[in-house]
C-alpha cells in the first residue's frame, strides 16, 4: 500500500505539473483514483511541502508549491 501511495503521489505531481492548479475533485477524476488514493497521495505531498491548498467557493483547489 505504501508503495502505490508514493505512485499515486507522482501522478498527482505531474498532473499538476502539466496542469496547474486545479480542484481536487478534478484531479481525482482525471487520474481515476480513488477518495482514499488521493487524499493518501495528497497527504504525502503536503507533508513533504510539495503543495498547498485553497478553497475557491465550494471547491477545494490544489496547487505545487
Amino acid at each position: 500500500m505504501n508503495e502505490n501511495i508514493g505512485v499515486n503521489a507522482g501522478k498527482i505531481w505531474q498532473y499538476l505539473e502539466q496542469n496547474g492548479e486545479s480542484k481536487i475533485v478534478r484531479v481525482k477524476r482525471e487520474l481515476k483514483l480513488s477518495s482514499c488514493e488521493l487524499y493518501l497521495a495528497l497527504g504525502w505531498l503536503a507533508r513533504e511541502g510539495n503543495v498547498a491548498f485553497c478553497k475557491k467557493g465550494f471547491f477545494m483547489w490544489v496547487k505545487l508549491v
